[in-house]
């Protein structure tokens, strides 16, 4: 099964320093029919102005996974750590059920930053870390680049049986991605347009996906994209068990 999402379609937040996107329910936006993709609970595309922050704030057992667009993207947590990153950078925080805390800041005075956050839910509890690499275009050129996935994988390690995958995907080439049965997940153009077996697809569009399914994806001219592949059927652990 395919959901196709239109960019219009998607809940828009604005905060006055910050412009976001939330793709399933999150914060005060609640609708039963978007409330994830197995492990795959909150992915938000989110804008935030010159010198503005989120300030430091609590999460329990997630993964709190993000992946910079564009802009200077500066990380702290309640544990010490900090850092820069810049457009391409991934990042994977766990937090433990204690609720350690983290905040983003826009590290320009200038110019704006873009970044996409989303969490996975763990099935195991989670001691709090943070990794961070940082990614260049070339990396990711007309291919899929895993930037985070199970230890032992490419990218960055996750406890969940997850991975995230982009690509800068121009004329030259086609992308495709299988989903067997038993997994699912999100793929969302970050800028550019794409065209499907079954539908073209704009910046800010996304597909909802249940597996098995396959996609190829073309385009005529340059796209951006993250790809999310995650197991759905799993027992979540913590704040998130039922």
């Amino acid at each position: 099964m395919i959901e196709i999402r239109r960019d219009k379609e998607i809940h828009q937040e604005h905060g006055g320093w910050f412009d976001a996107r939330w793709h399933f329910s999150f914060g005060g936006y609640r609708d039963p029919k978007q409330m994830g993709v197995g492990a795959l609970r909150v992915f938000n595309d989110d804008r935030i102005v010159a010198g503005a922050d989120w300030p430091m704030h609590p999460h329990r057992d997630i993964e709190s996974l993000t992946y910079v667009v564009d802009g200077h993207f500066l990380h702290a947590d309640s544990l010490g750590n900090n850092g820069r990153l810049e457009a391409g950078a991934a990042q994977v925080m766990s937090f433990s059920t204690r609720g350690d805390q983290h905040s983003e800041r826009n590290g320009s005075e200038t110019e704006p930053m873009r970044f996409i956050q989303f969490w996975i839910l763990p099935s195991k509890p989670l001691a709090t870390s943070v990794q961070q690499h940082q990614y260049e275009i070339a990396d990711r050129a007309n291919r899929w680049l895993q930037i985070m996935g199970p230890a032992g994988e490419a990218g960055l390690d996750l406890a969940q049986d997850a991975r995230a995958m982009v690509s800068r995907l121009s004329s030259e080439l086609a992308l495709s991605y299988d989903w067997p049965a038993g997994r699912g997940g999100y793929l969302y153009v970050i800028d550019g347009e794409v065209t499907t077996s079954t539908a073209g697809l704009g910046a800010g569009d996304a597909l909802k996906v249940l597996g098995p399914e396959q996609i190829e994806l073309r385009t005529d001219t340059v796209a951006d994209l993250i790809l999310i592949d995650t197991v759905l059927d799993f027992e979540p652990t913590g704040v998130w068990r039922a």
